[in-house]
């Protein structure tokens, strides 16, 4: 792939930022006194930043920020077995992003709104689905793994339903604003500036 310096620097700062996020959550569920864990990292922008370097750069860049996203992140937490499970099920969401863009260049609120339901949704539930073979594979019955899997995901689910939804119409439309300039040149932000100012 031959990709532009400054696209390079766009994704990279993203990237960085996510994870960076992602980690400091991580410590702060560690450093909790109650059992959280799984509440406290939906909290963040990874998922919010792997869509909008999809939409922004396409799929192929967007699955890319969101795998780096997971990896660098747990390198710096707790990485294990699930690493590139993970990292590949968010990866999916920057895949998503760079079609949807094919449907509606300058999405509204409304579009993004029903964009983060639907990713996290599919997210969360691919998640535990991962969570459920870990469980048989631990010898638990099908049954039982498939209950203990999306009965303990059901907080989590929530949250991440919650957060990505609040992130995904209103810091997302700005971000991909900035990102479109960054990587712009002048006479290309002058077209674009009058159909951005709806995100």
């Amino acid at each position: 792939m031959n990709i532009p310096v400054k696209q390079l620097s766009a994704i990279s700062l993203l990237v960085a930022t996510a994870a960076a996020v992602r980690v400091g959550m991580n410590w702060v569920a560690f450093a909790l006194p109650i059992p959280m864990y799984g509440v406290v990292v939906k909290i963040g922008l990874a998922e919010t930043l792997t869509f909008v370097s999809g939409f922004v750069f396409g799929p192929i860049a967007g699955f890319i920020a969101g795998a780096l996203i997971i990896v660098v992140s747990d390198v710096f937490t707790w990485a294990g077995p699930w690493t590139p499970i993970i990292a590949a099920i968010i990866g999916l969401l920057g895949v998503f992003g760079g079609l949807l863009r094919r449907v509606k260049e300058n999405p509204n609120v409304m579009f993004l709104g029903a964009a983060a339901f639907f990713l996290t949704l599919m997210s969360e539930t691919l998640q535990n689905f991962y969570t459920t073979w870990f469980y048989v594979f631990s010898g638990i019955p099908l049954l039982e793994a498939l209950v203990l899997a999306f009965g303990g995901g059901v907080i989590s689910m929530v949250t991440a339903l919650i957060c990505n939804t609040v992130l995904f119409t209103t810091v997302a439309p700005r971000i991909i604003v900035i990102m479109r300039k960054m990587i712009s040149k002048p006479e290309e932000v002058e077209v674009r500036g009058e159909s951005e100012e709806n995100l």
